[in-house]
């Protein structure tokens, strides 16, 4: 969209904190849902090593696990960091940046959490079918996750919605 199109949301009546406060309650709800998802993969990884059977993986599992692990952690540290930030610039009139760069952290932490959720496919299909059935189990989710996460949304994101 050029510069002298008028935004979509325009017609909602807001004031620019409005618009800013609506922004933060709407990611922040979506980070809800992603946090508690991320942290529970996180811990789940965290404790593999310490079961008996993780010794049984091979150097190119153990690769993949450790790859796995830092996405989460990453996408952990990703879509935490915006409540951390929120209590940083408390009361100092910087939703602006709060909303923005809270964004970002949301964009790079979702494909980290696909990234090791791809990982975990792998490793799990690995230990249980193989090889093979490993890497066509990763291909898979990897498909879905940018089709569903991205590319399906990229595809209607310039599609006016006028149901609200």
């Amino acid at each position: 969209m050029d510069s002298e199109s008028p935004r979509w949301d325009d017609d909602r009546g807001e004031t620019e904190a409005q618009r800013l406060d609506r922004n933060w309650s709407s990611l922040l709800q979506e980070l809800r849902v992603a946090q508690t998802g991320v942290q529970l993969l996180t811990g789940f990884l965290l404790i593999l090593p310490f079961q008996p059977r993780f010794a049984a993986l091979d150097s190119v599992m153990r690769i993949v696990y450790l790859v796995t692990v830092g996405c989460s952690i990453g996408a952990t540290v990703l879509l935490v960091a915006p409540a951390s930030m929120h209590r940083v610039l408390f009361r100092r009139h910087r939703l602006r940046t709060l909303v923005v760069v809270s964004h970002k952290y949301a964009i790079v932490g979702t494909i980290l959490l696909g990234a090791a959720l791809t990982g975990v496919a792998v490793v799990i299909f690995d230990t249980v079918v193989g090889r093979p059935g490993a890497w066509i189990a990763g291909g898979c989710t990897l498909v879905a996750l940018v089709a569903f996460w991205y590319a399906l949304p990229l595809r209607d994101r310039n599609l006016r919605d006028t149901s609200y």
